[in-house]
């Protein structure tokens, strides 16, 4: 019994910090604040975003007010380790990712990096897509969590503090990736309305449209009676 208390209480602790909140609310300023007061401390970091985001740099995470930090770009997290090599990883203290809804196998090396290995993950995503449902694993990670920061933006609106991600295209599919030309901040009142005048855009266009699918098969018939 000796033997086993004392294996466990030398096995090095990790943690996991999740950063979370609409488009705009300064998460990934706020990743990079963490990860280079940890760096100026002297520990060892790294930083991964997704390789799908391609918006600023491929090779660097870069917030929406242009301060960059380079990065390893990944379309997945479990192969970071070997793509780093063993050595480089074991002497890693502190791991941001950024944009994290995009890492479907998020759960399973926030688990290995922490649990295992002993890691500080500092972890930044949307929790709620445009529709304001969970995007990709970040709520997966909430119960892994040492730490959970839920920032605003501002109501792009009325000024008021957003807590949603309005869409401003009609793209319907989950991942559309884009800055203020797609997307802006708005609060409950401001998303509610919003979506209110979008589905009622919709239905407008959907009705032209049938209505001009209606008028072209009465024209073909027409025409296909006159011959």
């Amino acid at each position: 019994m000796d033997r086993v208390g004392s294996s466990h209480s030398q096995r090095v602790s990790g943690e996991v910090h999740v950063i979370i909140g609409p488009m705009f609310a300064g998460k990934t300023t706020c990743l990079l604040r963490r990860i280079m007061f940890e760096g100026n401390n002297g520990r060892n970091i790294a930083l991964i975003k997704s390789s799908k985001d391609t918006r600023y740099a491929t090779d660097s995470v870069v917030t929406h007010d242009g301060v960059k930090f380079p990065c390893w770009a990944s379309s997945d997290l479990m192969s970071f380790r070997q793509k780093l090599g063993e050595d480089a990883y074991e002497k890693l203290d502190v791991i941001g990712i950024d944009e994290a809804q995009f890492f479907e196998d998020l759960y399973d090396f926030c688990c290995e990096a922490a649990d295992q290995d002993g890691k500080t993950v500092i972890v930044a995503g949307l929790d709620g897509d445009y529709l304001r449902r969970s995007f990709g694993s970040v709520l997966d990670i909430i119960p892994l969590a040492d730490t959970i920061t839920k920032l605003t933006a501002r109501c792009e609106v009325c000024g008021k503090r957003a807590f949603f991600t309005f869409r401003k295209t009609e793209e319907t599919k989950t991942e559309l990736i884009g800055g203020a030309d797609l997307y802006m901040p708005v609060c409950r009142q401001h998303y509610v309305n919003g979506q209110t005048v979008v589905e009622a855009a919709r239905t407008v266009l959907e009705s032209r449209k049938l209505h001009h699918q209606t008028d072209s098969s009465s024209q073909v018939e027409a025409a296909v009676s006159a011959l």
